[in-house]
């Protein structure tokens, strides 16, 4: 119960916000929907005056669809049950002549349902005037043939209602019309709305009107009799059996709280009602998932239909999202400060981290919660939480700093002059997926990686092995990929090694290279690094083929010294091609293989930190250096600067 009441203190933290529409980075329009309330999307929209008189009807423009609907308890939680909306609601419960134009309508129940409970609204002390205008209109019975002539809705040669636009209809009218292109089905399925013009008043959409909102409001408040303990209040308020669908879209019928089986195994045995495992109050019930369905849309992420979000409590958007990776937080901050020599770099980014989550320790409420939840849906009626986490904000920023800070690697990026450069970053959720599993990833893959990865940022957890031994295994054959996707997959990937020999044995490596480190794994990736980046300045740009140490990578990892020893014997026409310029290189090898113990000169697998040793000696080399003896390593090129370069 504790992700209800945390959504319920959310709902109640927000509360100004009830009612009003925002745009989330999709540029598609939310917003907190008051209690008794759901959304759905309107395909059709029709224009009233105060009378009940019809000016006008239209087709609802896609991105202008969302709408706010009041709705009871039934009717929130229906799937295939008729059950009516109060307001706004498709055809077959607003038309009255739905039966004249539907051959395949069995009753005009619905629409008779439909018609009494706005009635009902109508005649009780809590009406509203709009309401009664949208009453008197669709009491005529006319709304379809108002919308066929309207040219909002079209018919066949039999004179009933189209189900698809097809060529018959094409050789009947013409071009597509409008309501085709906005319709999942067909024109029964149609979802109205109605704007009622009164003089004087600004706002005529009734979805957005707050007055009609809060009469309707009132109205549900008088029809709730039955009280019973509420489990997320702990106060005796009205209960309700059913509760929302339609928390990850208007199109989602799936619940997280249901108990609507009265035969079969629903409660094993154990209770005779579903109130006698849990009551929930209608408030809590309609506070809670309204906003969940707010969160969702405003800063959710759906992964193949698993909904990763994060939240705080006061403020929604006062906490850094952990899936993201570093880059958002910092911003383009210092974005040309490429990675240099010694370890300052890495030392001036776990300060800027510091310092941009200390903006979010201060804003909003100081001593606030954040919520960790991931929601998904088995069935296409069951919903669950598959992850649900709430901690204090501090505990949190410092989980998320700890991460920030110990996953980090240089990696490549453009600068502000459009070139490749290196800079300090810790890879977002899907930056590692990309690296353990490559940019083809299944959506099922991701959603349960991404769902692992989360423990790691905000519990601390050491990183899976299959996810760091999958992108080890793939940034150590580079020969499937393209030159920019290894560079980065490399990157990553020494960023997991780094975090996890630090949680398994302690050990912190730096992020380049570290000259007096003789551990034989290490070594051995500076050798391969070296034969890459002589074999590469050898080559020149022209010639833009894998090397030798490229090629032999993945062989290199499991026999090191017999590999060593191809590669080797590879160089020796690159060395002679390069005369005295291979001197350095030369002389840099001899360096590395005197730092060897001679037991460890073996042909022993190699850990995966071989590839930090790989990683931060090719960046060493591939900056330009002032030594005078060190020729200006071959710089990492995309294949458009390649290009350009050689124009």
């Amino acid at each position: 119960m504790t992700w209800l009441k945390k959504l319920m203190d959310t709902y109640d933290a927000n509360f100004r916000l009830v009612g009003q529409f925002e745009k989330n980075r999709f540029g598609q329009e939310y917003a907190l929907i008051p209690v008794s309330h759901t959304t759905q999307g309107a395909h059709v929209e029709i224009r009233l005056n105060m009378a009940g008189e019809l000016i006008k009807a239209s087709v609802v423009d896609k991105d202008d669809s969302n709408t706010i609907i009041p709705c009871t308890e039934d009717s929130a939680s229906r799937t295939s049950a008729p059950v009516p909306y109060p307001l706004f609601d498709k055809l077959q419960y607003v038309a009255g002549d739905y039966t004249t134009y539907c051959k395949e309508a069995k009753s005009a129940e619905p629409h008779a349902n439909y018609l009494k409970q706005l009635k009902d609204w109508c005649d009780s002390p809590d009406s509203h005037p709009k309401v009664k205008s949208v009453y008197a209109y669709v009491s005529k019975g006319t709304l379809i043939r108002d919308l066929v002539q309207q040219g909002v809705l079209w018919l066949d040669k039999e004179g009933s209602l189209l189900a698809k636009w097809t060529p018959e209809a094409k050789e009947l009218y013409g071009d597509k019309k409008q309501i085709f292109s906005v319709l999942a089905g067909d024109q029964h399925a149609a979802f109205v709305r109605f704007i009622v013009e009164e003089p004087g008043v600004s706002e005529d959409r009734l979805w957005r009107d707050t007055s009609v909102q809060n009469a309707y409001v009132r109205y549900m408040e008088r029809q709730q009799a039955e009280k019973d303990l509420c489990f997320i209040t702990g106060e005796r308020l009205p209960c309700v059996d059913k509760h929302a669908s339609r928390i990850r879209g208007s199109g989602d019928k799936s619940k997280l709280i249901s108990a609507n089986d009265s035969t079969g195994f629903t409660f094993r045995g154990r209770f005779s009602t579903s109130r006698e495992a849990a009551t929930i109050s209608f408030e809590a019930s309609q506070k809670a998932h309204n906003a969940l369905k707010w969160l969702v849309e405003r800063q959710g992420i759906n992964k193949g239909g698993r909904i990763f979000l994060i939240w705080g409590t006061d403020d929604p958007g006062a906490v850094p999202d952990p899936h993201r990776g570093s880059n958002p937080l910092l911003g383009d901050e210092d974005e040309d400060e490429v990675a240099e020599s010694g370890d300052s770099t890495h030392k001036e980014f776990a300060e800027r981290i510091r310092k941009a989550l200390d903006g979010f320790r201060y804003k909003a409420e100081y001593r606030a919660d954040v919520v960790i939840m991931i929601l998904d849906a088995a069935t296409t009626g069951r919903m669950s939480v598959v992850y649900y986490r709430d901690m204090d904000k501090n505990i949190f920023l410092d989980r998320l700093a700890e991460w920030f800070t110990n996953c980090s690697w240089p990696l490549p990026g453009k600068n502000k002059g459009g070139r490749t450069s290196f800079f300090m970053a810790s890879p977002s959720t899907s930056e590692v997926v990309f690296a353990a599993y490559g940019s083809r990833v299944d959506d099922k893959l991701e959603k349960a990686a991404r769902e692992r990865l989360l423990p790691c940022i905000v519990d601390g957890k050491p990183i899976p092995a299959d996810i760091v031994d999958n992108a080890v295994r793939r940034a150590s054959n580079p020969a499937g990929m393209e030159a920019w996707e290894w560079e980065r997959t490399l990157g990553i990937t020494c960023a997991l090694v780094r975090k996890s020999e630090k949680d398994k044995h302690k050990e912190e490596y730096e992020v380049n290279l570290d000259t007096s480190n003789r551990d034989r794994n290490y070594l051995f990736g500076r050798l391969l690094a070296i034969a890459d980046v002589l074999e590469r300045s050898a080559l020149g740009k022209e010639e833009r083929r894998a090397t030798n140490a490229v090629r032999y990578m993945g062989v290199f990892a499991r026999h090191p010294l017999r590999t060593w020893g191809i590669i080797q014997r590879c160089l020796q026409p690159y060395q002679a091609r390069m005369g005295t310029k291979a001197n350095y290189y030369n002389k840099l090898l001899d360096e590395v293989l005197s730092m060897f113990r001679l037991e460890e000169f073996s042909d022993e697998p190699l850990t995966n930190v071989y590839l930090i040793g790989l990683a931060g000696q090719r960046t060493e080399l591939y900056k330009k250096r002032s030594d005078k003896d060190a020729p200006e390593a071959a710089e990492i090129l995309s294949d458009e600067e390649q290009d350009n370069e050689e124009e």
